[in-house]
């Protein structure tokens, strides 16, 4: 038997849902908050043994007996531990490699590393000459340093101080290239990766360190920079400040999602605990799901503007996929919470999100103000919008009532809406399709991969990026490292060349781009080959959620079954729409938050 790593017991256990784990082997009913059933353990017939969801616990009042998930299979099947873990992940879906028993784990020297850097970056924000310009930043902010400390907050400064440091510590530069803590330039010099900046460290889900996010003071680009993805860190599977959120996540059955780091420092600071933020990046459905563990409800807290108000509801769907309900709390115009605090203290912000409304209503209450909602041409335009929201919505009965809504607001039945829910953008017109199903093309972009093919036109178009970006609101879809370079260039303006951007991108990434930049895209139709290539993309996400609803139908309930029946139907003939020859055509008008 294998050794199973820390972080992927606690991933089993925060996925596993007890009630429907021990429901397969208890007749469990809801009594409140928790279910009851018979004990197992004495034999008894009354319904003693109580499942609490909350707690992902069980315990007996006749016998005793309690635990969790992985108790209950040991003492139930007399398993040993890694047995049950095993048992139990297999049955909700978490891989566990399979590594040399009690070998010790390969990636210990890069968690190492990124501790002692972190404290190494603390000490010297708190101490260091160098650290004043930081702190009087955060100072100007209406931020106590004192009361960040225990935040972890550094300060990287200029210069090979921090490589001449962990030299002495005995830590290498192989180590901290892996880590993501050092580059290496083309002259083969190695230094910083993190240079003149304010830093935020990233932790697991076990409080460690594993990465940082970075705000560069005075001049300079990019504005935040994050740590690269490593074998301990992957930006689209973690969430800032999650690890010391999820006690009061879990006690207030309910997760606040804000922006930036900034954000959840001063929403932090007045008073609202349960609070996380994606790592510069929109919301990922990992990140969604991991969310979806400890709370059933998320209120989104981002900008008011229109740039904010598409990552919410970009985030909202993913939200929605992932099972969670969604709210949206709407700042006023132009703030953000750190400047909502700042000018009405911890009461202004509370109000703000007690005042938070449904997702669904919210993009209906932004329709009816572009008065779209007044004519037929405007209400056909208006259920364009809703579709993805709609579609999103995985809970059967939510997506009923979305359903109902709608078709109230417009002033149309359900029943015509609901054949629109089912066939994800297939109403779209499409290019004429040609012999085996290729796209038109005269070049050699169009036989790469979809991600290949979406950072060649990002590289060589630039006034595609942002309309590319719009359309690719989960970069977690692609394959790396396109990912990274994806990501990279869906930030740069239009005005930045390649060439520029080729000095601040690492690793596989960097050569990826710089293969890109020597091959220019010729004469090819960038239009079809864009549609085409998220086309893949979207394709890829369908296969996706078609395989985590066919694990989920597997510990099912049974009264649950037709659901994901559906959803299973629903998602295959979307699938089928997006089959080669059919590519959608990308609409390039005016963008719009909704």
């Amino acid at each position: 038997m294998t050794a199973i790593p820390d972080e992927l017991i606690e991933q089993v256990r925060d996925t596993a849902d007890l009630v429907n784990v021990l429901g397969e082997h208890i007749d469990l009913r809801r009594t409140g908050t928790d279910y009851r059933g018979p004990c197992p353990f004495h034999g008894g017939t009354k319904r003693n043994l109580a499942v609490i969801p909350k707690k992902q616990m069980y315990y007996c009042f006749v016998c005793h007996e309690g635990g969790d998930v992985f108790t209950f299979f040991m003492k139930h099947f007399g398993m040993d531990y890694p047995t049950a873990v095993r048992e139990v992940a297999a049955k909700v879906g978490v891989v566990i490699p399979d590594r040399p028993t009690g070998g010790p784990d390969p990636r210990e020297p890069l968690f190492s590393a990124a501790a002692v850097a972190a404290e190494w970056y603390a000490r010297r924000l708190r101490e260091a000459p160098d650290g004043e310009m930081a702190r009087k930043y955060l100072k100007q902010r209406g931020l106590s340093g004192e009361a960040l400390h225990p935040l972890g907050l550094g300060f990287a400064p200029k210069g090979k101080a921090f490589l001449e440091a962990m030299e002495k510590l005995g830590i290498s530069e192989e180590v901290l290239l892996e880590a993501g803590l050092a580059v290496r330039r083309d002259e083969d010099a190695v230094r910083p990766r993190f240079w003149g900046r304010l830093l935020f460290p990233i932790h697991d889900l076990r409080g460690r360190v594993v990465g940082f996010g970075g705000r560069v003071l005075g001049d300079g680009e990019p504005k935040y920079l994050n740590s690269p993805d490593s074998r301990i860190f992957h930006k689209g599977q973690l969430l800032y400040n999650l690890h010391h959120a999820r006690p009061a996540i879990r006690r207030a059955e309910k997760a606040i999602v804000v922006e930036g780091y900034f954000d959840v420092l001063r929403t932090v600071e007045a008073g609202m605990e349960n609070v996380v933020a994606p790592l510069g990046t929109s919301l990922t459905s990992d990140q969604a799901a991991l969310l979806k563990r400890y709370a059933a409800e998320v209120i989104l807290l981002y900008d008011n503007d229109p740039a904010g108000l598409r990552a919410s509801f970009r985030a909202g769907d993913e939200l929605l996929r992932a099972g969670a309900r969604v709210n949206i709390a709407t700042l006023p115009q132009g703030e953000d919470p750190d400047t909502v605090v700042v000018r009405g203290g911890a009461k202004a912000l509370n109000e703000i999100v007690d005042d938070a409304l449904d997702v669904f209503e919210r993009k209906l209450q932004l329709l009816d103000r572009k008065g779209w909602l007044g004519s037929l041409a405007g209400r056909r335009r208006a259920l364009d919008r809703l579709l993805p929201t709609l579609r999103a919505a995985r809970d059967a009965v939510t997506r009923d009532l979305y359903i109902t809504r709608a078709a109230e607001a417009l002033g149309i039945t359900a029943e015509s809406i609901r054949p629109e829910v089912g066939s994800r953008e297939g109403r779209r017109p499409y290019t004429q399709p040609v012999e085996g199903g290729k796209i038109p093309q005269r070049g050699r972009a169009g036989s790469m991969s979809a991600e290949r093919n979406l950072t060649r036109v990002m590289v060589h178009e630039p006034g595609w990026r942002s309309r590319i970006a719009e359309q690719v609101p989960d970069p977690s879809v692609l394959g790396d490292p396109d990912r990274v370079l994806f990501e990279y260039l869906a930030m740069q303006p239009d005005d930045v060349t390649g060439a520029e951007m080729l000095s601040h991108v690492e690793g596989e990434a960097r050569t990826v781009l710089a293969g890109v930049l020597e091959e220019a895209l010729g004469e090819i139709d960038v239009d079809a080959l864009v549609a085409g290539s998220l086309n893949h993309l979207r394709g890829r996400g369908i296969e996706s959620e078609l395989e985590t609803l066919r694990r989920h139908m597997a510990v099912a309930p049974e009264e649950d079954k037709p659901g994901i029946v559906q959803q299973i139907n629903s998602l295959s003939r979307q699938l089928a729409v997006l089959k080669p020859g059919r590519w959608n055509v990308i609409r390039t008008g005016r963008s719009s938050a909704l």
